[in-house]
């Protein structure tokens, strides 16, 4: 999972979350983040996730696209990266994992003890009678 906080434009500060992909960027309505700034096309940036690859962009034919300010078609995107396109600027960040409820497991290790003590308690008992 990641997100994408715009850096420019009238939506500047906002976080996208990207969950699925390909993710498409771009001015048409389809898009996953629409992006009405000058210079940006119906559909200007793909990212995608690929396995051995990592999380990648691909621009469509003939777009412009800058990574750190290096212009390129396709890049392997890294944590904090800056995707400039058209007028809109953009950074690439790995967003927080999601933390998963631990209280299965506790209860499961609180009454593992508890069956454990009382296994105990009854061996001792049975031992001295």
């Amino acid at each position: 999972m990641i997100q994408l906080k715009i850096i420019s434009g009238r939506t500047a500060g906002d976080i996208q979350v990207v969950r699925r992909f390909p993710f498409h960027i771009g001015r048409a309505q389809d898009n996953g983040l629409r992006l009405e700034s000058p210079g940006v096309w119906d559909h200007h940036l793909t990212l995608a996730f690929e396995k051995g690859e990592g999380f990648t962009l691909h621009t469509a034919p003939e777009a412009f696209a800058a990574v750190n300010e290096q212009p390129v078609n396709f890049a392997r995107l890294r944590n904090g990266d800056v995707i400039s396109f058209g007028s809109a600027k953009i950074q690439f960040w790995l967003a927080a994992p999601r933390l998963r409820g631990l209280r299965l497991r506790e209860v499961f290790v609180w009454a593992l003890l508890v069956a454990v003590t009382a296994c105990q308690f009854l061996l001792i008992y049975r031992l001295l009678k």
